[in-house]
């Protein structure tokens, strides 16, 4: 099991999960954050301090955005990032990409 985050941080990215998170595996991409699967230690921190409700465990994942888990993970591999495992988030590891799929998401605002 690891935690997710999903459409709800489009366009947000609040931010105060990089700031709780013992690991530092939540990185930022261009429109919203995204966790490390193989990093995360399913503490949970994170999801108390969203503000948008964004971050799920994988199994609690509304059914519309069970795509996200796959987004998340698809983040780091060579297609997005090809970041792997960075071992923590710092200034090296940001980004204005995001993964397809968010890249393409409509705004609330359009």
């Amino acid at each position: 099991m690891t935690y997710v985050i999903n459409e709800a941080c489009i366009d947000v990215k609040d931010g105060d999960c990089t700031n709780v998170c013992p690991v530092d595996c939540i990185y930022e991409g261009g429109r919203m954050f995204y966790i490390q699967p193989d990093e995360c230690v399913n503490c949970a921190v994170c999801v108390s301090v969203c503000p948008v409700e964004a971050i799920f465990a994988e199994e609690d994942l509304p059914p519309a955005s069970t795509p996200f888990t796959a987004v998340n993970a698809e983040f780091f591999e060579d297609g997005v990032t090809g970041w792997g495992s960075p071992g923590g988030f710092e200034p090296a590891f940001r980004t204005g990409k995001d993964h397809p799929v968010v890249a393409a998401w409509k705004s609330g605002a359009e």
